[in-house]
């Protein structure tokens, strides 16, 4: 390389300081989104007290492409209806696996459905005018299960809670439903997700009955996958506009 001896040795330590470093750094950030952690996560998750039951872990995602035909509810006018997004009793996870519906409600205020200052009012500002939830249970009793579906007036709108749930998530969440075949254990580990679809949002919440946190053998992706077969609905409402073709 035309260096001298010296040289090279100044290039490798450099090299491997950097590399040290970027390790480093790589490991905060790893540690901090495993934990879930920001200040204002914290400060947020005081608001509802200790024995509220809210999601440990959040992820948030944008919306795709195929939901542009109804980023805009002025094209997508016909109100949700109850079984329209949970017409079906059951839920298919794995083979010997379902999630069965035990409780369900479709509020036209959407403060009925949700908690948190914070929250309420920004869906307020994102016009919300309906909010779809459906509990379920699994089929072996270990699982427990929530589909909330909200309907906001436009894309930016959904896009913009999806992103604001990162951050406030602890201090304002979806009100689980009630019933004696399925609940969310007080100051149980919980973990949920948020999906802007067009101009709506679903959130999606997941947690073991006995309240203990996931390990390898719990199929959480398998399971978050089959509660999102609420979205049907959605999806049946690109196709009323766009087309089978599309």
């Amino acid at each position: 390389m035309g260096m001298r001896p010296e040289q090279q040795k100044l290039l490798v330590i450099a090299a491997t300081v950097v590399g040290a470093l970027a390790g480093m750094v790589g490991l905060f950030v790893a540690i901090n989104s495993i934990a879930g952690y920001s200040p204002e996560q914290q400060a947020s998750a005081a608001i509802l007290g200790p024995d509220t039951t809210v999601p440990e872990v959040f992820h948030g995602w944008a919306s795709p492409k195929l939901f542009d035909p109804i980023a805009d509810r002025a094209k997508d006018k016909r109100a949700l209806t109850e079984k329209e997004v949970f017409g079906e009793s059951e839920l298919p996870v794995a083979k010997k696996l379902k999630l069965k519906l035990v409780a369900k409600q479709l509020d036209s205020d959407c403060s009925t459905a949700l908690r948190g200052a914070a929250l309420l009012e920004q869906v307020a500002d994102a016009g919300c005018s309906q909010a779809a939830r459906g509990l379920y249970a699994s089929s072996d009793g270990r699982y427990v299960g929530q589909y909330t579906l909200l309907n906001l007036k436009d894309g930016q709108s959904a896009t913009e809670l999806v992103e604001s749930l990162k951050a406030i998530y602890r201090g304002g969440w979806a009100n689980p439903l009630s019933s004696p075949k399925a609940v969310f254990p007080a100051g149980g580990h919980s973990e949920a997700g948020g999906y802007a679809l067009g101009h709506y949002v679903g959130l999606v919440w997941l947690g073991k009955v006995d309240g203990s946190e996931p390990t390898a053998k719990d199929d959480f992706v398998s399971l978050t996958l089959a509660l999102r077969g609420a979205e049907k609905a959605v999806y049946r409402r690109v196709v009323s506009i766009t087309g089978p073709t599309s």
